[in-house]
């Protein structure tokens, strides 16, 4: 039994318990939260992560991506700054819960978070790979299936990528492609340039193409079926596992007319919505001006993925800053904030829709 002391200087009787209250008294007010960066070496990895984000990856050889907010067992975010410096991101949520994500979401996810964050740079093209959508991926790993979307914020000359099919195909054309070697043939392949998005639902064929530095916001999953790698070998002599079979039930072989996200791109010092799904929406701001961003309809945690320039973030209770290669999240039960450039600043904003 816990024990519970009681006080009667008044009529009432007036109850707590030691240890709820010591917990209490320990949680920290909640504030714009910032994490340590992990870094992940790739067979397609490159230098920009250091050199255009100035994220210093030492002592791997190469970075391919970044794991800026992640809920990925084994790969748990850490908070980098301020009063909750070395917490967890899952005990984060253990201790706050809807005050942190969401009510909503917290009643969706629990101690899950929902979305991972990424920074990509692509030395080589990446392998063409598939993740599979929510039922498969519960059926087979236990786990969520992987939605995303990419923002291309540097892309060198003449570079590609991948995104679906360039006609319609059954699995029987498909595994023929594949087998005879042919796979390129069909794949649908887009000129890439600064600032452009693609939203990859679960269930498109895809890869990013050498050249592509991208931030990438998708749901809380390591899943991937990789089903071509260009017959590379890794520095052992080895060639990459391949997951044909996984695939073939996750694979989405409609054709599609658009694949690249169409939007403004001219726009200023205002919100231009980019994905919106059940998993994510996300909007870019490029601002040369103050903007107040208003929360109070919005039951889920922001985050800002900076990437041009720098800002600071006042809310109610002081400021943080951020700059290029940043990502930042704030809390749901924060409001209300006013993002000032210093001169200039381009960011993401991504939220769990209700």
């Amino acid at each position: 039994m816990k024990n519970i002391i009681s006080f009667q200087s008044w009529p009432t009787i007036y109850s707590f318990d030691p240890e709820i209250f010591k917990k209490s008294e320990l949680m920290a007010t909640l504030y714009p939260l910032k994490f340590k960066t992990i870094f992940k070496d790739k067979i397609w990895g490159g230098e920009k992560i250091n050199k255009v984000l100035g994220k210093n990856f030492d002592p791997l050889p190469n970075c391919g991506e970044t794991w800026e907010i992640s809920g990925v067992q084994g790969n748990i975010s850490e908070v980098s700054e301020g009063a909750l410096t070395g917490k967890k991101l899952t005990e984060l949520i253990e201790e706050y819960k809807g005050e942190l994500v969401g009510e909503k979401v917290y009643e969706k996810s629990g101690n899950e978070f929902p979305l991972l964050v990424k920074f990509i740079d692509a030395n080589a093209d990446l392998s063409i790979q598939v993740h599979p959508d929510d039922t498969l991926a519960k059926k087979r790993h236990n786990s969520l299936g992987k939605t995303e979307m990419w923002y291309i914020f540097q892309a060198d000359e003449d570079t590609k990528l991948v995104s679906g099919f360039n006609k319609e195909l059954d699995k029987e054309t498909y595994l023929k492609h594949l087998n005879e070697k042919t796979l390129t043939e069909i794949m649908n392949y887009e000129d890439v340039e600064d600032d452009d998005v693609f939203f990859i639902p679960a269930g498109r064929v895809h890869t990013i193409g050498k050249g592509c530095l991208l931030a990438e916001i998708q749901q809380t999953s390591d899943i991937t079926y990789r089903i071509y790698d260009f017959d590379r070998k890794d520095d052992q002599g080895n060639t990459r596992e391949l997951h044909t079979e996984e695939a073939l039930d996750a694979i989405d072989y409609k054709h599609y007319d658009q694949y690249k996200t169409q939007y403004d791109k001219s726009v200023k010092n205002a919100p231009v919505k980019l994905a919106s799904c059940p998993y994510f929406e996300t909007n870019v701001l490029k601002c040369t001006e103050s903007i107040e961003r208003n929360y109070e309809n919005l039951d889920s945690f922001v985050i800002y993925v900076c990437f041009n320039g720098s800002l600071d973030i006042e809310f109610d209770g002081g400021t943080v800053s951020a700059k290029k290669g940043d990502a930042v999240l704030v809390p749901a039960t924060i409001n209300n904030v006013v993002l000032k450039p210093s001169p200039s600043f381009s960011i993401l904003e991504s939220y769990v829709p209700a």
